[in-house]
């Protein structure tokens, strides 16, 4: 892309202009060890919140928080504070019962940080401080045509392949469906946005005008009685429900390409599904661990290029019965062409729900450099990596090295958060989808970042409007988009 500085490159371009160190650590430091590299967690250093209700220039309610990107051209420090612009994507619009019919679109935020040493207490008793983000602009995705998307379930409706376009998941109404998950955004303002239909991966202009779409490997395509259905049993008002309800080979229903992101060097996107595809035991709730990372050439933009792919094995736990439980996916950022980090979380707990206690949330760094290259085999002409959830014996899947615990009670607590009851507005919401990295700027720590986390709110407030109506979350909700933010050291990174 002779337009794309690499991501490196516009990461550190404003490092020699800055000056001032962050302040040192006042209490004891996470690290995880990979080979010879030793990273770092030196815990949260600010807190931020976007009210639920909320709303954006369509007069909609705003939710975001499935992806993020960050502008690292127009990250600034000044003093002891940061300033910039992050992009969120929101999820496909607020579908307590069924999908609807809401326009897909990014969201431009202006961010300013101003972060509490690591270990310390915020300064002037305010507990969630540092973050300042505001809504400042969205834009539409709109497809090849011109004409609006949509985050309505595409039953089983499909626009059949025509020009470089494979077949698309379409709506009853005509419209191509998206439900996007994550984002990448180039210097030049176009983006690469993966989505749970597909499951595939979009590339759209900077007015956010559809350019391309990168089918992935058949294995991953959603098939019901041997017809690609890109259906997720989310039905819109008044329509059907897919027979049968869920695919019988390729992504689980919901469970499409939930993390995304590009190598430091902008060479290679990597897309991890969220959990198991269905042949590969995602057909059950307790074998569906193993998922697959897809490793694409970027060279093309409008042809992306699958040169690897790798089992990822995702993290397991114990719940409250002592029964094991499979994390899903969230989001992922690269740190190489073999190695990234990968949130994870378990569902159901949080802010919002019935639930109150979340048993896991952590960022994993997963490592590729053992794991086996499946692209172009026959795992992905639909041979199962894990039949009934144990891994084919000539498959060695990538390791997970766990790095940062999002539910650490000592940290929340720093700054007046906490998981699990009482069950208010400070505790974590449930879904944290959004990862992205800043650098901080300062010669004397050159590996050390910002790493944001976002929640994905699901729109969830008492004072919501959108697709022309009124609503209230049920069970009187009014969940935050809110973002942490860590500061880490992560060495190798501008290599």
């Amino acid at each position: 892309m002779n337009n794309v500085r690499s991501y490196a490159s516009r990461l550190f371009a404003a490092v020699l202009a800055a000056s001032a160190a962050i302040p040192a650590a006042a209490s004891a430091e996470n690290s995880a060890t990979l080979g010879s590299l030793t990273f770092v967690n030196k815990g949260l250093v600010g807190i931020g919140r976007i009210p639920a209700n909320q709303r954006d220039k369509f007069g909609e309610t705003f939710g975001s928080g499935s992806g993020m990107a960050i502008d690292s051209a127009a990250w600034s420090r000044d003093g002891a504070g940061y300033k910039g612009t992050l992009y969120l994507l929101p999820d496909r619009g607020y579908n307590a019962v069924g999908t609807v019919d809401y326009r897909p679109r990014l969201n431009t935020i202006a961010i300013g940080l101003t972060p509490t040493a690591p270990g310390a207490a915020p300064e002037n008793g305010k507990e969630q401080s540092g973050v300042d983000a505001k809504l400042v602009d969205s834009t539409l995705f709109v497809d090849d045509k011109g004409g609006n998307m949509t985050g309505l379930d595409p039953e089983s409706g499909v626009r059949a392949a025509a020009g470089d376009f494979p077949p698309l998941p379409q709506a009853v109404n005509g419209k191509i469906a998206l439900d996007n998950e994550a984002i990448i955004r180039m210097t030049d303002g176009s983006m690469f946005v993966s989505d749970e239909y597909g499951p595939y991966i979009y590339r759209f202009a900077a007015d956010g005008h559809l350019l391309s779409a990168t089918q992935p490997p058949k294995a991953l395509l959603p098939m019901r009685k041997g017809a690609l259905s890109f259906a997720s049993n989310n039905p819109g008002p008044g329509a059907s429900a897919p027979d049968p309800k869920d695919p019988e080979t390729g992504r689980q229903n919901n469970q499409g390409l939930e993390g995304m992101a590009m190598t430091p060097d902008g060479k290679l996107i990597i897309a991890v599904l969220q959990s198991a595809a269905r042949q590969d035991g995602g057909d059950s709730g307790s074998t569906r661990q193993n998922t697959r990372a897809m490793i694409y050439d970027a060279a093309d933009p409008d042809h992306l290029k699958l040169v690897h792919e790798y089992v990822v094995p995702l993290p397991v736990f114990k719940d409250a019965k002592d029964k094991t439980v499979i994390a899903a996916e969230s989001e992922i950022v690269a740190l190489s062409d073999k190695t990234f980090l990968m949130l994870a979380r378990d569902s159901g707990n949080g802010q919002g729900l019935k639930g109150d206690t979340s048993l896991y949330r952590k960022i994993n760094i997963v490592d590729l450099s053992t794991a086996t290259d499946i692209a172009g085999s026959d795992f992905d002409a639909g041979k199962p990596i894990a039949p009934k959830g144990v891994v084919d014996p000539s498959l060695t899947p990538a390791t997970l090295t766990p790095f940062i615990d999002i539910n650490d009670k000592a940290e929340l607590a720093r700054f007046g958060l906490h998981n699990g009851a009482p069950n208010d507005k400070n505790n974590l919401s449930e879904k944290w989808e959004a990862m992205g990295l800043a650098s901080v700027l300062d010669p004397n720590l050159p590996d050390d970042y910002f790493l944001l986390v976002a929640n994905d709110n699901d729109f969830l407030t008492q004072d919501g409007f959108q697709v022309g109506a009124a609503y209230k979350a049920e069970g009187g909700a009014d969940v935050d988009t809110m973002f942490q933010v860590f500061q880490v050291s992560l060495p190798g990174l501008r290599k």
